[in-house]
Parts: structure tokens; C-alpha cells; sequence
């Protein structure tokens, strides 16, 4: 097999790339993939574009002054179909080129849908399906560094040379249970924005027991975490770089007024005060809370009510997993179960497919 070679920003390369281009707007189907770093940033760098149609497979190495412009038509056309696995980060990670890249198909949603573990891997997915052994070794490589190896390559170009075969496999077994409308309802919403991207005012509710503190503190949280998430958008600083969870837990605890106040927090080291001290005391001001809060509540006491309500659902959900042969989760969650059990008539388990399959028997189990 002749080794592959990444498309780069050299002159030489500019034929290869446009008729790439046109390839991919003809095709039916593309398969779709990327390695990206993340570690040390708030937005993910891609570092490795992987294609493939019926015809080729490709990489485009992005690290250089690439003109991605002809490739935008065929990436967010209503064709070709766009095969990814376990999209979500992908299609994150494109949007700053592309926009919204859709309409997709996503093996590991299918999967799931079709009986197989909700998080199965693709190397796993390919082995039982195609009974194909693809080599995983290079999972963890740091995919920013030059020269890529020609193991390397091979290692990423395997990541879309199965997608077609397995979204044949897919639909194919997806059809004969009947199930074909539940992936295409679980996929419009996954290229959205909103899907992809963490609004700033809502990033509190990401927060551990943010639900138990007081109507003042939730207030705090709300803008504190909404300044973390800007700040680290705006430096491309992981948020946990910006402030940590406990740190976080603490402001939210003491509510400080004043510089000494921050200071007397430990979870909070003195460079983080020296820099965002004075816009963290700003962001507390702006809260509006009471000169005196009330005190933290403690370790709530066990609902037993409750808890027998959320367990009893919990079997209606296994049951109906069971008899459908899919992942429980992929039903519903706990918090899916919590928010049911608490009255709240939004859940995902009572919307779309689930509702027919589920979330009717959830209802009536109340």
C-alpha cells in the first residue's frame, strides 16, 4: 500500500486540495474525522483532517495557512452525508472553519440505538461489524508535532477508511428493528451551536450541588462561573486554569467583600488574586447580595420518598432497556429520572422516541 501523505499549504499540493474539494461535493458520503489537542487551551487546535469518500481517503494537514474555502460547500451541504464517530468533539472542532457541518451520521450513536454499549468504541464497533482488527496504538499521540509518521498516518487515515461500510451496517440493522427515525431524531440537534458550546450564563448548572444552596448563592454562582467561562474563552485557557471547582466552592461559601477577605481564602493561590482579584470582588458587588448570608446548608438528610419514587423509576427504565435490548442510559439518566420524579414534565425521556418507549410508563409508574 503506498504510504499516505498529509495535503499541506505547499504550491505543490494546491491541485490535489481543490480537486479534493470537488471530489468530496460529488460524493454521497464522507467520511470524517479529526485529532485535535486540547490539554492546555479552552478551544480545541486542530492538528489532523481526515477524509474519505468511496474513492480515497486523505489528510489535510491544518497547522499551515490551508485555504479551506472549497471544502465548505460539500461540509455543510444538505449532501454528501457526513459519517462521524462519536461527533460531538469533531464537529466542535470544525465549526471555526466550517460552521455547522451537517447533515451527519454518527456510528456511535447508531450503535447504541442498535443495541450495542452507548460509549462503544470505534475500533471495537469496526471489529464486530466488519471483523476488521484496526490498530489503536496511537491514541494518545501529541498530534501537534512535525513530522507525522507514516504509522501515524495509517493510524488516521483507519479512522475514516470503515465509516461508510459501517453506516451501511448500521442502517441496515437500524431499519430491520425499526428504528431508523430515532437516529434522525437524535441527530438534527447535533450540530447546532447550542449543542456544541457551553452558553456562559448557563455554565453554573454544570456546578456540583448548585441546586441546594441558597436563591443569593445560586445568584453568585451563576455569575461567577459566567465570568470563568468568558475568561477562559478569552485567554483559550482551559476554565479550570482560570479557576478551579473548590476555588470556586469557596468564593461561593464566603462571598468576600473585600481584598483581605479573598486573601484569607486558601483555595484561592495569590497570583489568581494579584490578576483577577479586583474583577472577582466586582463580579460579587454586582450579585447584590445581603450584607449577612445564611449558612451553607448542610448534607441533606435522604428523601426516602423521593429516592423510592426515583428507584421505582429506575426499573421502569431497565425494563424497558431489557425488552429493547439498548443501553439503559441511553433512556434516561438519573438526573433525567431526579427532574422527573421532582414534577418537571421536560426531561428527555418524556420527548420523541422516548416518550413512546418510555417515558409513557415513567408517567403512569408516578
Amino acid at each position: 500500500m503506498k504510504p499516505i501523505e498529509p495535503l499541506t499549504d505547499d504550491p505543490r499540493d494546491a491541485q490535489r486540495l481543490l480537486e479534493l474539494a470537488q471530489e468530496l461535493a460529488a460524493a454521497p458520503t464522507i467520511g470524517l474525522d479529526t485529532e485535535f489537542l486540547r490539554e492546555r487551551t479552552y478551544r480545541p487546535q486542530l492538528c489532523l483532517l481526515q477524509l474519505a469518500t468511496p474513492a480515497r481517503c486523505e489528510c489535510i494537514d491544518p497547522l499551515g495557512q490551508i485555504d479551506f474555502g472549497p471544502f465548505r460547500p460539500a461540509l455543510t451541504a444538505a449532501t454528501p452525508v457526513k459519517i462521524l464517530h462519536a461527533a460531538r468533539q469533531d464537529l466542535e472542532v470544525l465549526w471555526p472553519l466550517f460552521g455547522a457541518v451537517t447533515p451527519v451520521f454518527d456510528t456511535q450513536v447508531a450503535a447504541a440505538l442498535g443495541g450495542m454499549p452507548a460509549q462503544v468504541g470505534y475500533g471495537e464497533l469496526v471489529r464486530r461489524l466488519l471483523g476488521v482488527e484496526i490498530d489503536k496504538s496511537h491514541t494518545r499521540t501529541d498530534w501537534s508535532r512535525r513530522p507525522l509518521s507514516a504509522a501515524q498516518l495509517a493510524y488516521a487515515v483507519d479512522d475514516v477508511r470503515y465509516l461508510a461500510p459501517l453506516r451501511d451496517a448500521l442502517l441496515e440493522q437500524l431499519d430491520r428493528l425499526g428504528r431508523r427515525a430515532w437516529l434522525d431524531e437524535e441527530m438534527q440537534p447535533l450540530a447546532t451551536e447550542g449543542s456544541l458550546f457551553v452558553d456562559p450564563e448557563r455554565a453554573y448548572e454544570r456546578l456540583k450541588g448548585v441546586q441546594e444552596l441558597d436563591p443569593d448563592r445560586q445568584r453568585l454562582a451563576q455569575r461567577l462561573a459566567a465570568w470563568r467561562e468568558r475568561r477562559a474563552s478569552d485567554r483559550n485557557r482551559p476554565r479550570t486554569w482560570i479557576l478551579d471547582d473548590a476555588g470556586l466552592r469557596a468564593l461561593l461559601a464566603v462571598a468576600p467583600r473585600s481584598l483581605a477577605a479573598l486573601q484569607a481564602l486558601p483555595e484561592l493561590p495569590p497570583a489568581f488574586i494579584e490578576n483577577s482579584g479586583t474583577d472577582i470582588l466586582r463580579v460579587i458587588e454586582e450579585a447584590a447580595l445581603p450584607a449577612r448570608l445564611p449558612p451553607l446548608p448542610g448534607r441533606p438528610r435522604p428523601d426516602a420518598i423521593f429516592n423510592d419514587c426515583v428507584k421505582k423509576l429506575g426499573t421502569v427504565v431497565r425494563d424497558a432497556a431489557t425488552a429493547l435490548a439498548i443501553a439503559p442510559e441511553l433512556l434516561a439518566t438519573r438526573r433525567d429520572l431526579e427532574q422527573i420524579a421532582r414534577g418537571e414534565r421536560d426531561a428527555a425521556p418524556l420527548q420523541g422516541w422516548r416518550r413512546a418507549v418510555v417515558g409513557d410508563a415513567l408517567l403512569a409508574a408516578l
